[in-house]
């Protein structure tokens, strides 16, 4: 019986995320007209992963304030700087920074299939 509530489990958790990527997808379509409403789909997809424990993947988690929930947009309400191997990302509507490391790419260096 503990095999089918752990395929439950996950099937729960698979359809979480895609639920919570589906908010995400509204909130960025919605923004330019509600931002308000954008807010409210990620406030949802936050009380969706804390309610089956998904963690959310790194490209989420840049988009949204975990202070003021509010949706990111850089330009708009947030203001993203490069600081040495951080990236910083200010919320200008909170004024909470989150700070995720940052690695850039060497573009300047060829790879080792062009240098062959």
């Amino acid at each position: 019986m503990s095999r089918f509530k752990k395929k439950g489990k996950n099937l729960a958790k698979d359809l979480a995320m895609e639920r919570i990527q589906r908010l995400f997808e509204l909130a960025d379509a919605e923004y330019s007209s509600n931002s308000a409403r954008s807010d409210a789909y990620v406030s949802l997809a936050r009380k969706i992963g804390m309610r089956y424990l998904v963690r959310f993947p790194r490209e989420l988690k840049v988009r949204y304030c975990k202070k003021c929930e509010s949706y990111l947009v850089p330009g708009n309400n947030c203001r993203i700087r490069l600081k040495g191997r951080y990236m910083a990302i200010t919320c200008l509507k909170c004024g909470d920074v989150k700070r995720y490391i940052y690695h850039p790419t060497m573009a300047s260096e060829p790879s080792a299939d062009e240098q062959v």
